[in-house]
């Protein structure tokens, strides 16, 4: 296994970290930020998401700079993308912190589902299909929306802007437009299967 494979496989291993510091009711104390307050375990397990997000890049990085893609890589990287928001987004439904538009998640979960089984349908007939620059643009837009809830929009709410909101709904656009892209552009597999 070559290392951009190894670094992916570390975002894999890096989520159920990332669950345990958030889930867990460990009793770190809040940090205090003039009239705000963030837990200390939120705002570890940001640091841990947003470590985890930054293999994204530093994989594909790699992989491309020394000529190390592989079908496992193409695989692996957006299967660790998925798993990783996925984890993130059921961790802020659960504490209640997508100022009640739990429905996005289930959105953006459910065309990660879908694009992955087209991906399934796709290996099937011999085609391994690499993320797109739409695809990429999605999954950031998604790490920074997921990055703001878990600072609990700080330090946007110190000055009253809704930005984690903004880059939630900002996520949202591209979850869809990146999701029809992936179906547009592979529609003929549905049409020419028997």
């Amino acid at each position: 296994m070559n290392l951009p494979n190894k670094i992916t496989l570390s975002r894999i291993f890096l989520i159920p970290i990332f669950l345990i510091i958030m889930l867990v009711p460990f009793s770190w104390g809040d940090l205090s930020l003039g009239d705000y307050s963030l837990p200390v375990t939120h705002f570890v397990g940001a640091l841990l998401f947003i470590i985890a997000s930054t293999t994204d890049w530093i994989d594909g990085y790699y992989a491309r700079k020394y000529n190390m893609v592989t079908n496992l890589g193409k695989f692996l990287d957006p299967l660790a993308d998925k798993l990783l928001v996925s984890a993130a987004l059921i961790v802020l439904v659960d504490l209640n912190l997508m100022y009640g538009q739990a429905w996005i998640a289930i959105v953006i979960i459910s065309r990660e589902f879908a694009v992955t089984g087209l991906r399934l349908v796709l290996a099937g007939t011999g085609e391994v299909v690499a993320a797109n620059q739409l695809g990429k643009i999605k999954t950031w837009a998604q790490i920074v929306a997921i990055s703001a809830l878990l600072l609990h929009n700080l330090p946007f709410a110190m000055i009253s802007l809704p930005f984690a909101n903004i880059a939630l709904w900002i996520a949202l656009i591209f979850t869809i437009w990146s999701g029809y892209d992936y179906f547009a552009k592979n529609k003929d597999v549905f049409v020419n299967s028997k």
